[in-house]
């Protein structure tokens, strides 16, 4: 019998306007998929200060909603929440599957597009092919990343680029990700960015969602890696969405006319 985890999952996501909004538009993708690894057993999305207006999945099949902000709101409050049944695939997706094609994953995008230091980077993994195998050259290359860059808090934000974070050496689970991915794609992999939660064993409140990439290899399809945590995704991690990068499966973005300032909150919980 296959062991499995139940994660609770509560994500609150608060805009406040220092003026009435004239005109918004945010596209959420906040809803986990079922498939290899985990099935959503419950999950809705609901919206205070607006109204959705369509939902469909992308052509990466993330499940996607666009809201329109209620005229004249001052406040906006995303509550997106329910139960993800995980079990323990080692990181291993499988097969490619979608309505994108495999190649679209190996080309540069704003995000990934590698300079000389992720270029350095790759040959230096790339020096080690002819001694391991695909899985352990992609664990050696997040390993070289984790001690390249550190872990640092607040040291980035989410239009940072990979090569930036690679020369500055620090950054957050994102630049991770987008290193990873740009220096697998040089080294022959389709590589993507994957979006999700993460149960922490010595935390519950939480202020982002976590991220981390996959890679395809020919014996196994996609696999992931987080180079954050050294470790490829268990049965603490749910999958929300995948793309070429983080604007591609970013939680929530927006449009807005007017002026004023935005604030935004986030309070996410994740327990057994």
């Amino acid at each position: 019998m296959v062991e499995t985890k139940r994660l609770n999952i509560r994500h609150v996501t608060t805009y406040s306007y220092d003026q009435p909004v004239h005109y918004a538009l945010q596209q959420l993708r906040l809803t986990p998929r079922t498939g290899p690894g985990q099935t959503v057993l419950e999950w809705q999305t609901t919206i205070t200060g607006g109204a959705k207006q369509v939902s469909f999945d992308d052509h990466f099949v993330n499940h996607t909603d666009l809201v329109k902000v209620d005229a004249g709101a001052t406040q906006v409050e995303i509550v997106s929440e329910g139960v993800v049944e995980v079990e323990d695939k080692a990181g291993v997706i499988g097969k490619h599957r979608g309505y994108s094609p495999l190649w679209l994953f190996q080309g540069e995008s704003a995000q990934t597009k590698p300079g000389s230091q992720i270029r350095a980077l790759a040959q230096k993994v790339e020096a080690n092919r002819g001694t391991m195998d695909d899985i352990a050259l992609l664990h050696h290359l997040s390993a070289e990343i984790a001690e390249q860059v550190s872990y640092t808090i607040g040291s980035t934000d989410s239009d940072t680029r990979a090569e930036d974070a690679l020369v500055a050496g620090q950054g957050v689970c994102q630049d991770h990700a987008h290193i990873m991915i740009a220096a697998a794609r040089l080294l022959g992999f389709p590589a993507r960015y994957v979006s999700g939660y993460l149960l922490m064993d010595d935390q519950l409140d939480q202020d982002a969602t976590h991220a981390w990439c996959e890679v395809h290899t020919k014996s196994l399809g996609w696999i992931g890696f987080d180079v954050s945590n050294q470790i490829s995704p268990d049965d603490r991690y749910v999958r929300i969405a995948v793309g070429r990068d983080y604007r591609d499966c970013a939680p929530i973005l927006g449009i807005r006319q007017g002026d004023g300032t935005e604030n935004m909150q986030v309070a996410l919980q994740v327990q057994q």
